[in-house]
């Protein structure tokens, strides 16, 4: 009863951190989305903002809490301490300070964190793997630190954290907090979230219940590190659907093409503080697609630098919320694919035919 009192009086202060968007307080969401509402504070114990800040698209707030649920929260053969590992270390990496403060916390109530150390030896390795392989050549020859029945979940952690990150920085600020709190409450709201995750966590959310949400989907070849796990395969084929449809939707075909093309030869390493690469790129395209194409390859290469002017341009051209997080979303999760498929798991996983050289444990 009080962990209920608890999530109920922190709903206004999930939705309070949203920006850019309007965000569906939980009193007034429509059936779809109050669902997924009440979902998430039942199997992650609070409203979530880095999901909550999907709902102006219902789908996509279908699709990334199903990746989010099965992959993270669902107890399964990864002990939560490694998830978090891998969480707090792709989100280090990623410039993700929102992300780091929750999953540190985490982890540091789970086995110990203390000056950007992990202290259990298995969650540290857990971490170096998911840092090593964010780029598509650290990885090699290292060895590979979790079995073949865990490569779903350990993967699955690391793309959904990489497609996480990125809505992060552009829709939340950089605290678990709204932007009017003082800085001196972030650590007894830190604890009271971590309580409450702890508290649905021991619950043991099941795996698959959400899979009604959406459709299913058949899993993209380039998602075949998931299929040794059925519901978190069932997941992301129909998640990465999901977003998929929401691109073709909002995102001009030729700005789609121009993000595939950059992501095509990036390998993983951060861009730098400059956005004259998005510049040059953009010159490519018709006049009224570039401020689509720019916050497009902003999201995918450089959340950090998605500035309230990038926002600004792309809303004079497609003003509603929705447009603003199919696009996001898309040349997020598309980014994040990208790292996924390059992420090294033990290749008898799913079968050495099925996996890019890259991708193959050496």
């Amino acid at each position: 009863m009080r962990g209920a009192l608890v999530r109920a009086s922190l709903r206004s202060l999930s939705t309070a951190q949203v920006r850019h968007v309007r965000a569906v307080r939980f009193d007034a969401a429509g059936d779809d989305v109050a669902r997924i509402y009440r979902e998430i504070e039942r199997d992650s114990g609070v409203l979530a903002p880095p999901i909550v800040l999907h709902a102006p698209a219902p789908d996509v707030l279908a699709a990334s809490w199903l990746m989010l649920r099965e992959t993270v929260l669902v107890p399964g053969v990864v002990p939560r301490a490694q998830k978090e590992a891998v969480c707090t270390a792709v989100s280090e990496g990623n410039s993700c300070p929102f992300c780091v403060t929750m999953h540190s916390s985490m982890l540091r109530d789970l086995v110990g964190y203390r000056d950007g150390t992990i202290l259990d030896p298995a969650a540290r390795v857990a971490a170096d793997w998911a840092t090593a392989n964010a780029t598509s050549d650290t990885g090699a020859g290292r060895p590979v630190p979790f079995s073949v029945e865990q490569a779903p979940e350990m993967v699955g952690t690391a793309v959904t954290m990489q497609y996480l990150n990125r809505m992060v920085n552009i829709f939340l600020g950089e605290r678990p907090m709204p932007p009017y709190a003082p800085a001196a409450a972030l650590g007894p709201v830190r604890r009271v979230l971590v309580w409450l995750i702890k508290l649905a966590e021991r619950r043991g959310p099941r795996p698959g219940a959400s899979l009604d949400l959406l459709p299913e989907a058949s899993l993209p070849a380039d998602l075949r590190w998931a299929a040794g796990n059925a519901v978190i395969a069932e997941a992301y084929a129909r998640g990465a659907a999901a977003i998929e449809r929401a691109g073709h939707r909002s995102v001009p075909a030729q700005v789609r093409e121009l993000v595939l093309e950059h992501l095509s030869r990036w390998d993983g390493r951060p861009i730098g503080l400059s956005r004259a690469w998005a510049e040059e790129a953009v010159v490519a395209l018709p006049a009224d697609r570039r401020p689509a194409g720019r916050l497009a390859l902003l999201t995918a290469l450089a959340s950090y630098q998605v500035d309230q002017p990038t926002i600004d341009c792309f809303r004079a051209k497609q003003p509603d919320d929705r447009s603003l997080i199919d696009l996001t979303s898309w040349a997020s999760l598309t980014a994040a694919r990208r790292v996924g498929g390059w992420m090294r798991i033990r290749a008898e996983a799913i079968g050495t035919d099925s996996l890019p050289p890259t991708a193959r444990s050496v």
